[in-house]
């Protein structure tokens, strides 16, 4: 598997006032790039092949359109999560689904998020409402600083992804749903 592409730089955050960040973007005159809009992210893999080399793939329907996106091993630089991510539009989820499990990858894990975004200097700020919580996430080269403006401390960044994140909250409330998706969406 090639390593090679644009690389992300992420930090998240829990959030406990996803409202008062919101105001917080306005005062610093950032730009609102996507109003909040239902997400929905399917993972595949192939008997596990992609988890165990650190590596996802993603197939992902938003309000802008369909993406498909392979995502490289994670590693950290200070605090921020860096890992390569190739990503790409295309025309319809249905038909990637298709080919996807035609090539003999399967579901592996579901989740949904309500999503707005947000650019302040060169960094991406996600709001994402969950359904087990909110969280923020800062994304380019700047994203350490850009979180600290807004009183985060890249020290106390979320490490785990959505998928990792819903898989500890499984385990811990045993009665949850197999996928992290809304209940009156699921």
């Amino acid at each position: 598997m090639s390593q090679d592409g644009p690389i992300e730089r992420e930090l998240k955050f829990p959030c406990r006032d996803l409202n008062s960040l919101r105001d917080r973007l306005l005062e610093m005159s950032a730009e609102r790039v996507a109003a909040s809009g239902f997400e929905e992210n399917w993972i595949f893999d192939h008997e596990g092949e992609l988890r165990d080399a650190g590596c996802l793939l993603r197939l992902r329907k938003d309000t802008q359109g369909s993406y498909i996106a392979f995502k490289g091993p994670m590693s950290f630089e200070g605090h921020t999560r860096i890992r390569v991510e190739q990503e790409t539009g295309i025309a319809s989820s249905d038909t990637m689904h298709a080919i996807l499990e035609a090539l003999g990858y399967q579901v592996e894990r579901r989740y949904q998020k309500m999503r707005e975004e947000w650019r302040l200097g060169g960094v991406t700020v996600a709001l994402d409402h969950t359904p087990i919580g909110d969280y923020v996430e800062f994304e380019g080269e700047a994203a350490e600083r850009v979180a600290r403006r807004f009183g985060f401390a890249p020290d106390k960044a979320e490490r785990r992804s959505y998928v990792r994140l819903y898989e500890d909250y499984r385990a811990a409330h045993p009665d949850a749903p197999d996928d992290m998706v809304f209940p009156d969406r699921g």
